[in-house]
């Protein structure tokens, strides 16, 4: 017979968030870099255990918790499929010489001056293109990672580049889920959010983009540049490079237009990769795998093999190039789904016992105008980032809880969903243990807190999108008698980007 549960009080609530803080600040001040490799991990657990021991005064069992963490660890099984399948891609990517030919041209065609902005816009298009900030980066993003290791640029503003082009076409394209997603949960249609939220991303993306270009002008220049030449012989000697080997990428990008979901669109450019890997990359498959005994035939499927699960590594002699090569693999991903299953067993937690609504609740309590009620949306959903450690949870949970309130003002539900993007969709990447910034520091090589102070176009966008609020520009009014649309509150979000 369950026991009788009790609302949790904001002190209550409050104490496993100001656990985990104290945890995760000792986490990066002991071990620096190295904290999300397991330090980051045991302070979500263990913030995970206070919040249950708080949940078990307040007349929870400890199987109703635990039915709450598998509840909560099992929506991010879609994030985890995609991990593995990307480690897998950039792989089978490498060795099959895509990535080397990504990395070859763009170094013949993006010089430094130029190189976070064009990054930034040939991020944006792809990402428009096919809905996905996921699949963005684990294509173009690193290649251009490579691009910019080869050129020694500055890879805090590479990485903040691509992730703001990524995030741009995945909050604007109506492929997208998260943009499909936050309409539905606010009451409104997809046109029209998207349309609304122009008012806030077009200025948010042209500064951004400016930021970048000024940050190349002020930055290296191409005759500072040094090995260049010698990165591009080493690259022609270890690897076959022709447009022919960007077909891959493109069929990639051409079955996410298509609509076909992330995780068999991501596995097919795997498997292709791999087969290009065997018919093209011969020679350079058969050093990966180091083998003499072995026929061809066999060696060649060996080294495909090897690279879905652990990856290429690459002995050339050149120091920069063997270490910007060396990647991929599912096997390289475990780490990082440590780090989400971590995340979402603390965000399990709290949501199970009502202690992520009291704090949402107790903020509402201080609304008093339009622009506080927009910034407490975009506060809410930026909590639910850090606290809960998923965008969807980000955008479904604060638009659930500030629908009714925008309605009782007389705000059209296109103002929700629009703020609900504006923080919940662009500051998942910026979040460590979030489940889009454990996945864009891994696919990227770069770390959360290192790219995170250039990521200007995710920002500024919640800042302008607060502005807004407050001058009560671009913020419309239901008509007269007007009813807003109902959302389907039960939708499941579509398979991550």
């Amino acid at each position: 017979m369950s026991r009788e549960k009790k609302p949790p009080g904001l002190g209550q609530a409050l104490i496993p968030v100001l656990v985990l803080i104290a945890l995760l600040a000792s986490s990066v001040r002991l071990f620096g870099d190295g904290s999300s490799s397991g330090p980051n991990q045991i302070a979500l657990i263990l913030a995970a255990g206070v919040a249950s021991l708080i949940g078990m005064r307040l007349g929870y069992s400890w199987r109703e918790l635990e039915s709450g963490i598998v509840h909560g660890i099992s929506l991010s099984m879609g994030a985890v499929l995609i991990l593995f399948v990307v480690g897998s891609l950039i792989g089978t990517w490498i060795l099959a010489g895509i990535v080397p030919t990504m990395i070859y041209y763009g170094l013949l065609l993006l010089s430094p001056g130029i190189f976070y902005a064009a990054a930034c816009v040939i991020c944006a298009l792809v990402s428009l293109a096919t809905g996905s900030s996921w699949t963005t980066a684990s294509t173009i993003g690193i290649a251009l990672i490579g691009v910019a290791t080869a050129q020694e640029l500055h890879l805090g503003l590479t990485a903040g580049a691509i992730i703001s082009g990524a995030y741009f076409g995945d909050k604007m394209s109506p492929l997208s889920d998260t943009t499909n997603l936050a309409p539905a949960m606010a009451g409104t249609d997809l046109f029209t959010h998207i349309r609304h939220m122009v008012w806030t991303t077009a200025p948010s993306i042209v500064i951004a983009v400016i930021g970048f270009a000024v940050a190349g002008w002020l930055g290296t220049t191409p005759d500072e540049t040094r090995n260049l030449e010698e990165i591009l012989a080493a690259l022609r000697s270890t690897f076959e490079i022709g447009p022919h080997l960007l077909l891959p990428a493109a069929l990639v990008i051409f079955l996410v237009v298509k609509r076909v979901s992330a995780f068999p669109a991501l596995l097919i450019g795997a498997l292709v990769g791999g087969v290009f890997a065997m018919i093209f990359q011969p020679r350079a498959v058969l050093a990966f795998v180091g083998e003499t005994d072995l026929p061809a035939g066999v060696a060649l499927l060996k080294g495909f093999w090897m690279a879905l699960f652990d990856g290429f590594r690459l002995e050339s002699g050149h120091e920069t190039l063997d270490a910007l090569l060396t990647r991929g693999g599912m096997s390289s991903m475990l780490n990082t789904i440590w780090l989400i299953l971590s995340a979402m067993m603390f965000g399990a937690v709290m949501e199970k016992t009502g202690m992520l609504a009291e704090i949402a609740r107790s903020i509402l309590s201080m609304v008093r105008g339009t622009g506080s009620l927009i910034a407490a949306t975009l506060g809410t959903s930026i909590g639910m980032n850090i606290l809960a450690s998923d965008q969807y949870i980000a955008i479904v949970l604060p638009g659930r809880m500030f629908r009714a309130e925008f309605t009782r003002r007389g705000l059209h539900p296109k103002n929700l969903s629009r703020a609900l993007e504006d923080a919940g969709t662009l500051t998942s990447p910026l979040v460590p243990w979030n489940t889009c910034g454990a996945f864009m520091a891994q696919t990227l090589g770069v770390a959360t807190l290192t790219y995170l102070p250039f990521c200007f176009f995710n920002l500024l966008n919640p800042l302008i999108s607060a502005g807004y609020g407050f001058t009560g520009f671009t913020i419309e009014r239901l008509p007269a008698g007007g009813e807003p649309p109902q959302p389907d509150l039960d939708a499941a979000p579509a398979p991550r980007p």
